[in-house]
């Protein structure tokens, strides 16, 4: 699990009340969708990329506070779980999604492509930064089975921090699954929001 340094971490003391949250909502809600529109990437027709940031984690534990209702005893265990999802300054963090509408084809494509936790990766500059797997539970069930969300860690070095920091540097986001290799060129006003998770 990742641990997180500074102001990156959400606190205690950055939840608002229930109340004090509806009256906001709307705003935040217009503001994360222009925030997430810089962090969206599809990766092959039926995945998607995610970039987390502190903005997107904040108010992704306010919803689930919003939903289930379970006040202060709910806050600490939100808190566990999305913390780890925002960027510690030496890496990027993605929630990796297959979108896939129809059940019975979701369920014959993750029946296909157990381990691709472990298959996706950042290159840049000849440059590669292999994703990690959040560690909190197995991504690939006994059966072989891959779950529709996935959490992944890309971990950088300092030298790779300061190349993709770079103007215009072709940044290419895959997937190397013997049944879903797919590869996306990152936009580069994406590249640019997502210099800001990294030291």
């Amino acid at each position: 699990m990742t641990v997180i340094s500074g102001t990156r971490r959400i606190t205690r003391d950055d939840i608002l009340d229930m109340a004090e949250y509806e009256k906001v909502r709307a705003a935040k809600r217009r503001a994360l969708i222009e925030i997430k529109a810089l962090r969206r990437l599809a990766v092959g027709p039926v995945m998607t990329f995610y970039f987390e940031n502190r903005d997107t984690m904040w108010f992704q534990i306010h919803e689930m506070l919003r939903i289930e209702r379970g006040g202060e005893a709910q806050i600490a265990d939100e808190l566990a779980a999305y913390n780890p999802l925002i960027p510690d300054g030496q890496e990027l963090v993605a929630t990796v999604m297959f979108e896939i509408d129809d059940p019975v084809r979701r369920d014959a494509i993750l029946r296909s492509v157990g381990g691709v936790e472990t298959r996706m990766a950042i290159d840049f500059g000849g440059e590669t930064v292999v994703g990690c797997p959040e560690s909190d539970l197995e991504r690939t069930n006994a059966s072989g089975k891959a779950s529709a969300v996935q959490f992944i860690h890309f971990p950088f070095t300092p030298t790779q921090r300061a190349l993709f920091k770079t103007s215009g540097q072709r940044v290419v986001v895959g997937v190397n699954h013997p049944n879903y290799g797919h590869m996306a060129v990152m936009p580069e006003a994406m590249r640019v929001a997502l210099v800001a998770d990294l030291d």
